[in-house]
């Protein structure tokens, strides 16, 4: 199904790529009178309602800032706690994931992660590689400026090896350097949850033309009916990226995969 066209078989304009901040859980947790652990958890239950309701709806791409680079700088156990989280997610949800037609990939330094996270990452990542329903895009030891700056050294790299000149560097060269080109479509919408109102290095040169949407929602109690509240805002709004009003083609930002530029490099799954 085209993402320009229908969504959830009523008509509206629905994104190709949602990507989700998925904040909250520590003040969940806090309001509740719960340890922080318990607030991941809710989360990880979040995370489940909220692919499956992102398929069922038709979105083609699903991006989830899971880990930020900055995460690693929290208490050990914390981290610990969210690492097994992330393991059991992907040996829980490897069946919905396979049954369900979804392709599994990663952006982020996953050669960070440690091995029980890796080795069945990289396995369900082989395993759904054909799946064609939808893309799940885990962000996980991801930062933006973390992935500008490699991009930068790819580049640089491309260039002293002469197999690219400096006046061939333009936006969409420099975009297709970027691992989130690789099986993504460009974002066009982003989704930030607990009423915050920033970024937080996530996507920064992918946010660009994508469309932002708010929500006071902590990430716990993030449901089916928030994910398609975000959509009908969505479908509401006039994209004209930079154009005058009417004049705007948004398949115009579209942009292939540069697969095969830098095969070697870009495989950290």
């Amino acid at each position: 199904m085209s993402a320009r066209g229908a969504g959830a078989g009523d008509g509206r304009r629905l994104p190709r790529h949602v990507g989700i901040i998925m904040d909250g859980n520590g003040r969940w947790a806090q309001q509740k009178g719960l340890p922080r652990e318990v607030g991941h958890e809710h989360g990880a239950d979040a995370v489940r309602r909220v692919v499956r309701a992102a398929r069922e709806l038709g979105v083609e791409a699903l991006t989830l800032f899971a880990f930020s680079s900055q995460n690693w700088d929290r208490p050990p156990q914390e981290v610990f706690h969210l690492m097994q989280l992330l393991n059991r997610y992907l040996l829980e949800e490897r069946a919905e994931i396979l049954d369900n037609n979804i392709r599994l990939i990663t952006v982020g330094d996953t050669e960070r992660l440690p091995s029980y996270v890796r080795d069945p990452m990289r396995e369900l990542i082989s395993a759904s590689a054909n799946n064609e329903k939808m893309t799940l895009c885990l962000a996980l030891s991801y930062g933006g400026r973390e992935m500008i700056t490699e991009a930068a050294r790819r580049i640089a790299r491309a260039v002293q090896a002469g197999s690219l000149r400096p006046d061939e560097i333009d936006p969409k060269t420099f975009s297709s350097y970027l691992d989130s080109s690789r099986h993504l479509p460009p974002l066009d919408l982003l989704i930030r949850t607990s009423g915050e109102h920033r970024i937080s290095n996530f996507f920064l040169w992918e946010v660009a033309y994508a469309e932002l949407f708010f929500t006071e929602v902590l990430w716990p109690d993030f449901a089916r009916e928030h994910l398609m509240e975000a959509l009908d805002d969505f479908s509401r709004r006039e994209r004209r990226f930079g154009q005058l009003p009417g004049e705007s083609d948004a398949d115009a930002l579209d942009e292939p995969p540069a697969v095969g530029i830098f095969p070697a490099q870009r495989g950290k799954g």
